[in-house]
């Protein structure tokens, strides 16, 4: 095959951005009409994608409105100008909402009855029970609902991004003009209220109706003319200016502060609202028609989440896939110890609890030969233990360095509050770097053993989070390598104070200072030493692969003939199938969100392995912080490729990208062999029992060289 340049590949191998994110959430949509799911693991995936559409909203449509705003007509690395691209996701979003509600309100609800689990409108129930829910309404709702008029001395409120609204028109007594009001559904409270029908099983009715069935209550000796509920997405991809700016915190405080007056970007109102209500509506908001949508069905199913939790038929849910305990670690002692003798240590969630990871920062609180902790903090839970340890470790005189990534896209102001937290504890905490994103996974301890100062530290693929732990996949490891430790000591002092970058790192590499170049030598290094009779191998596995010159590299590595497989959960910009077949796209979406980086290189026989913090996105290379770490122990090798392998087997969940930037897929009427994350749990479910533990007193994995990736073989062949 002959060789190309990857400056010689145009247009033709490249997919829009925003088109393959709108593919990426229809997989997910697939999920909730995939009938081998059971019905309430279908409705969360309504609620899931509803919940990213929202975001695409907020953030990469109102992107490119902005740019159709001024002009700009620079096409995207695809070929297409943000018009362009404003127009076709357009035709997408409205087919797949049509295609959502279809799932819901002719499959998923309907079933949701047969098993004695219904939704109404007040006016279905009976009056007994209709008068319950007035009631209520008047001692529970009533009391939480502000009306806001508009008329000459009210002008249109700021209404909330994403809150369902309702917008009422009236003739107050005394008056013959309509005037116009508005009623926020409040989601401080339940959104779904059980009514007691009498009915066996569990009948919910939507807040929002219970508020117009009552709206009368709230306009007192007002003729109630018409009324509908409505939802507003605003405009939320703004920059903070950091140049200059002194404070970080009072800094996002500030933006946080300016999102309720954002720019509207989308409106959802029922299907078949007309009249002079809603064109006062629209004329207000002054929204292009492509713009607004006509919804057949509830507004924000994003809150549907919690009628999926409410319902309590464990017939209807997926069967909880219980968190492992990870080999190598002893719970009867210390974490230190278990690291020292048997690391480095495999943590791969949700599959492997996320304990030890919780309790290495409990011991390093607790012990007094601990005398220093340092982290990286981008998305944790609102109840965070590990936000808890590290008040206590610094409470008990540790020091204690956490750094807190204030610009987590809406996680702002959760991250605001407890850092403050820290800060009170007496635990230094630094508000990110000016211009840069701190997106990598890092937890150091420093420990005095025996008169010496040792290092631990955890590093991962995914955030600090107990909450996502049990929903995302991703992969850490806890190690006491010197050279590792001494790795990421340096970097933290990048990151707290003025040191430069290493020339030369031990063993890990650092965005934005030469992760990029690490890359690209790593997929141009395949491309050297790929032959007819040796071929090269890459094996990437990521969340989003959108960076032109990493997708131009591994084009020209496959025009060399490297075999190059790459499992893409979401975005792919790179089209396969041009003038090579030895590409090949596959994306998995399943119970959890993959969230995991792997990447393998096979190094002319030499395999080489590494986990990343980083996506190869421009953002992630160039405009954040990231890690990239190796994998040299042959245990945890063993670990990773039989990841990679069951995912590549996977028929179930995985779909493949054609050419043409749709991706095939398979509708099963149950669930089979194929599914790779349950043959993943099935895998490191059998490692953790007798058979693989040294003498079943210790959950400890083999460490002879490949007496594991036997052990694996067999289980893959049985």
């Amino acid at each position: 095959m002959s060789k190309k340049k990857p400056e010689n590949f145009g247009s033709e191998i490249f997919l829009s951005r925003e088109l393959s994110w709108l593919d990426f959430n229809s997989r997910v949509l697939d999920e909730a009409g995939f009938k081998a799911n059971p019905l309430l693991e279908r409705l969360k995936f309504i609620a899931i994608y509803s919940s990213n559409l929202d975001e695409f909203f907020m953030v990469r449509v109102a992107g490119l409105r902005q740019l159709v705003k001024i002009n700009s007509n620079t096409p995207d690395p695809a070929g297409l100008t943000p018009e362009e691209q404003l127009v076709t996701v357009r035709e997408k979003v409205e087919g797949e909402v049509k295609r959502q509600y279809r799932y819901l309100m002719q499959q998923i609800l309907p079933a949701l009855e047969k098993n004695k689990v219904r939704l109404r409108k007040p006016g279905q129930l009976s009056a007994n029970c209709r008068k319950e829910l007035t009631n209520f309404f008047n001692a529970q709702v009533f009391p939480v609902l502000t009306p806001i008029a508009v008329d000459p001395s009210h002008p249109f409120p700021m209404l909330n991004n994403g809150s369902i609204e309702i917008v009422v028109s009236m003739i107050p007594h005394g008056m013959q003009e309509t005037v116009y009001a508005f009623v926020e559904v409040p989601e401080v409270l339940p959104r779904f209220i059980k009514a007691n029908d009498g009915l066996e099983g569990d009948t919910y009715v939507l807040l929002e109706d219970i508020i117009m069935d009552n709206l009368q209550a709230l306009f007192v000796n007002c003729k109630i003319d018409d009324y509908f509920p409505f939802r507003i997405t605003r405009d939320m991809d703004f920059a903070i200016e950091e140049e200059g700016v002194e404070d970080l915190l009072h800094s996002i405080e500030k933006t946080l502060l300016e999102r309720r007056s954002r720019e509207p970007i989308r409106l959802e109102m029922p299907a078949g609202t007309s009249g002079r209500l809603a064109e006062w509506l629209q004329h207000e908001f002054q929204l292009d028609s492509e713009f607004r949508y006509s919804i057949s069905g509830p507004l924000h199913l994003k809150q549907f989440f919690e009628l999926a939790d409410k319902v309590t038929a464990p017939k209807l849910k997926e069967a909880s896939w219980t968190p492992l305990p990870c080999p190598g670690i002893d719970p009867q002692e210390s974490i230190f110890k278990s690291i020292d003798e048997n690391g480095p240590i495999c943590i791969s969630l949700p599959y492997h609890s996320f304990d030890p990871v919780v309790r290495m920062i409990e011991e390093a609180a607790d012990d007094p030969d601990v005398m220093a902790i340092k982290q990286t903090l981008y998305r944790v839970s609102g109840d965070s233990p590990v936000v808890k340890a590290l008040q206590r470790a610094a409470e008990n005189g540790k020091q204690v360095t956490v750094i807190v990534e204030l610009k987590a896209r809406f996680d702002e102001g959760n991250n605001i509050l407890w850092a403050r937290r820290l800060e009170e504890s007496g635990a230094h905490v630094v508000y990110g770097i000016s211009g840069l994103k701190i997106h990598c996974k890092a937890l150091l301890v420093v420990r005095k053993e025996d008169g010496l100062i040792k290092r631990y530290v955890h590093l991962s693929t995914g955030n600090y989070n107990d909450r996502t732990a049990k929903l995302y996949t991703d992969i850490g490891m806890m190690s006491d390598n010197p050279r590792l430790c001494a790795d990421i000591s340096a970097l933290f002092n990048i990151m707290t104070g003025y040191s430069s970058p290493m020339n030369e790192w031990h063993k890990i590499e650092v965005a934005p200072f030469g992760l990029r170049r690490k890359f690209l030598a790593l997929i141009d290094r395949e491309t050297r030493l790929s032959t007819p009779e040796n071929p090269g191998r890459i094996i990437a596995k990521m969340n989003s692969l959108v960076d032109p010159e990493i997708i131009r590299h591994l084009y020209a590595a496959a025009h060399a003939g490297v075999q190059i497989d790459l499992i893409v959960r979401g975005i792919c910009c790179l089209r396969p199938d041009v003038e090579t077949e030895n590409i090949r796209v596959m994306s998995i979406v399943d119970r959890f969100l993959e969230h995991s980086r792997i990447f393998f290189f096979g190094n002319g026989g030499e395999p080489e392995y590494f986990l990343a913090s980083a996506d190869w996105m421009p953002r992630n290379l160039d405009r954040r912080i990231e890690l990239l770490f190796p994998v040299e122990n042959q245990d945890m090798k063993d670990i990773l490729q039989a990841t990679l392998d069951i995912q590549l087997e996977d028929r179930e969940k995985g779909r493949i990208l054609r050419n043409n930037g749709t991706y095939s897929r398979r509708f099963m009427l149950k669930h089979s062999r194929y599914r790779s994350q349950w043959r993943t749990y099935e895998l490191l479910q059998k490692m953790s029992t007798e058979e693989f533990v040294d003498s079943g007193e210790k959950l400890k994995i083999f460490t002879d060289k490949g007496v594991l990736a036997e052990k694996i073989g067999r289980l893959f062949r049985g």
